[in-house]
């Protein structure tokens, strides 16, 4: 694959949901809404712990993983929510993989995957997602504003992704809630965690803030606990040992 990343996956996404069948919508799993969760529990950096098999920029990172040996373990370690890659193509995830850890956990699954369409959003709450990621730079400012009242009308809530000042302040125009700060770059697929850090400086009152990806150590993790309210972390997790004891590590006291 080329360093244009997004544009190859957007493009990949826009075929594949082209032969995603219609679903009929089912009940709402039942958990804690995360936003809740997190503006209740804001002496602890909270984490959202990834179930990821693999990524374009890394290749394969645990193909051979026991998912729900290894969902079962974030939960009992602290996760606030498990993020499930469902994308199949470039991150070797699936929708199945999603279902089977949200039939295993009482806390909030995202269904993580370059959502583009609203019959996506309707198989990942048919899945047991309570939570989807809808991400800036994939999406025209009105499609992310309509996919986001689409979604949070059905029940589910919404982590929106940014990557830069710009998108920040789109995020901030639509109201979304839950604002994630990704640390890589989708073009080049390279991090920076510096990223999180100079975005700081734009936070409002409201939302919760998550900074996601190069987030390897409890040293990252501390970085970015004063201003942010949780962490997604994927690679650290799924390459670690102990998976329970490195989110453990990444649970910063703030207190």
């Amino acid at each position: 694959m080329s360093k244009q990343f997004l544009p190859n996956i957007l493009a990949a996404k826009t075929e594949e949901v082209a032969q995603l069948p219609e679903e009929q919508i089912v009940k709402l799993r039942e958990t804690y809404r995360f936003y809740d969760y997190l503006k209740t529990h804001p002496d602890t950096l909270q984490v959202i712990a990834e179930i990821k098999k693999a990524s374009p920029s890394l290749g394969d990172i645990h193909l051979g993983v026991d998912i729900l040996a290894q969902a079962r373990a974030y939960e009992s370690a602290g996760a606030a929510m498990i993020s499930v890659l469902t994308d199949r193509v470039f991150f070797k995830g699936d929708i199945a993989d999603l279902r089977a850890v949200s039939e295993q956990v009482s806390i909030p699954t995202l269904a993580k995957d370059f959502i583009i369409d609203e019959k996506q959003i309707i198989r990942s709450l048919n899945a047991g997602a309570t939570v989807i990621l809808l991400i800036v730079a994939a999406l025209p400012e009105e499609r992310l504003r309509h996919l986001y009242q689409y979604a949070t009308e059905l029940g589910l809530e919404v982590l929106v992704e940014t990557h830069d000042l710009e998108e920040l302040q789109i995020a901030h125009r639509i109201g979304a809630q839950i604002i994630g700060i990704n640390n890589r770059n989708l073009t080049t697929f390279e991090t920076d965690i510096n990223t999180s850090l100079a975005l700081a400086d734009y936070f409002i009152e409201g939302p919760v803030y998550i900074s996601e990806s190069a987030i390897l150590s409890e040293k990252e993790a501390r970085q970015v606990a004063p201003d942010f309210n949780g962490i997604l972390v994927g690679t650290a997790l799924m390459q670690a040992d102990s998976p329970a004891q490195r989110l453990k590590e990444l649970r910063i006291d703030k207190g």
